[in-house]
């Protein structure tokens, strides 16, 4: 759906106070013993006070500036709007990090216009680093962001999250034939690893396991930087599952051909 100048910067100011919201209802659990729930029967996937009051104000606020709009929220669910545009909302992309006392978290919102994510927002009230991406740019509290050029997976540095999520016999593979080959290999950062891509930090995430709300905000950063986000097929990342990102679109377009070959094997 095309929106007017106007119209994409109504949303992103919107965006920014939902951040707001969920920053003041954040900060004063962290780095506090917060008590830890667990989501799964399987493994460990915490939620905390902290998420569920974040995802609660932002929706209030969602609910009554836009009543018409879904809304998609790790913690709430889903709510099937009347609008093409839904909301897409972590309170916390990095529990894990956020109960440890690390800064390698974030508050992830996206909006997304019925086809794609046209507006991402993470929010990392801790350091005060606020990410934004959208047809404007990418910017980090009003400083352009420029992913770094690198066509050589020899000199790349790559991250993940956590090599738990290849769960996978075939996604290992995959992963495991591209770290072998990278400059430096570095695990942990959730959303904050691709912002500093977007940054020109690091030049490729391979992940597995995503869910939407884990990576909508993250793709207009990412490609409003100059990279590309998507599937390992190279299709729209946008229902999470297995990704890559890329700051340099000719090892983007490198990395798809290699692990498809992988794949194919």
């Amino acid at each position: 759906m095309a929106l007017t100048p106007d119209q994409l910067s109504e949303f992103q100011a919107f965006a920014e106070k939902l951040a707001d919201a969920a920053a003041a209802a954040i900060r004063p659990h962290f780095r506090t013993q917060i008590a830890t729930e667990n989501k799964s029967h399987s493994e460990f996937d915490p939620v905390t006070v902290a998420d569920t009051a974040a995802e609660e104000a932002m929706r209030e606020l969602i609910h009554a500036h836009y009543p018409t709009h879904g809304i998609l929220g790790e913690e709430g669910g889903t709510h099937t709007g009347e609008s093409p545009f839904t909301w897409v909302l972590d309170p916390i992309d990095g529990t894990r990090a956020f109960i440890t006392g690390l800064p390698l978290w974030g508050t992830l919102i996206a909006l997304n216009d019925g086809t794609q994510p046209i507006l991402g927002l993470m929010n990392q009230p801790f350091t005060g680093e606020r990410y934004i991406g959208s047809l404007h740019g990418a910017w980090l509290n009003g400083t352009r962001l420029k992913t770094r050029p690198c066509t050589s997976l020899t000199s790349a540095r790559l991250m993940c999250t956590t090599p738990e999520m290849f769960n996978k016999l075939e996604y290992k593979e995959v992963f495991d034939t591209v770290a072998k080959q990278v400059q430096l290999l570095r695990f942990g950062g959730d959303c904050y690893a691709y912002c500093m891509l977007a940054s020109g930090f690091v030049d490729v995430i391979i992940e597995a396991g995503l869910q939407p709300y884990d990576v909508q905000a993250l793709i207009p950063i990412v490609e409003a930087a100059g990279g590309r986000l998507t599937r390992w097929d190279g299709s729209s990342a946008q229902d999470g599952g297995a990704v890559i990102a890329c700051g340099d679109p000719e090892l983007h377009y490198q990395l798809l051909e290699l692990m498809s070959s992988v794949r194919a094997v």
